[in-house]
């Protein structure tokens, strides 16, 4: 039974902006992993992107943005042996799915030069 879906859509500019700022900025957002994954690619930008979009899509299937003390670095957006991408959660966000007997995650990103977009459908036992 699906208990939530999210999707969010950003610009790869601001991300890019962002990582001009310095990786103390990233770090608030991205763990080292995601930052490694990120870094080690072409057009490092559209990757954290597609992540961040990735991290606020799952939000909002969740339901409730980043508050009741959730943060970004709880949302970990690796990749598979084979490149899919796959959440693991930590702390209060991993709290909060468990409580709401979440029992499977879906993720979708894509990007392009300009914009990076993401789906995330939250599955619930029935």
């Amino acid at each position: 039974m699906i208990f939530g879906i999210g999707t969010d859509l950003i610009e790869v500019e601001r991300l890019d902006a962002l990582a001009a700022r310095g990786s103390e900025y990233l770090q608030k957002i991205f763990t080292p992993s995601e930052m490694d994954y990120c870094e080690n690619h072409g057009r490092k930008a559209e990757h954290y992107a597609a992540r961040f979009a990735a991290k606020e899509a799952f939000l909002k299937a969740l339901g409730t943005g980043l508050r009741d003390g959730l943060s970004f670095c709880e949302i970990e957006i690796l990749n598979d042996d084979q490149g899919k991408p796959f959440i693991q959660l930590y702390g209060k966000a991993k709290d909060r799915t468990q409580s709401q007997n979440i029992s499977h995650i879906s993720i979708s990103l894509s990007h392009i030069k300009e914009i990076a977009l993401a789906i995330v459908i939250l599955e619930k036992q029935a």
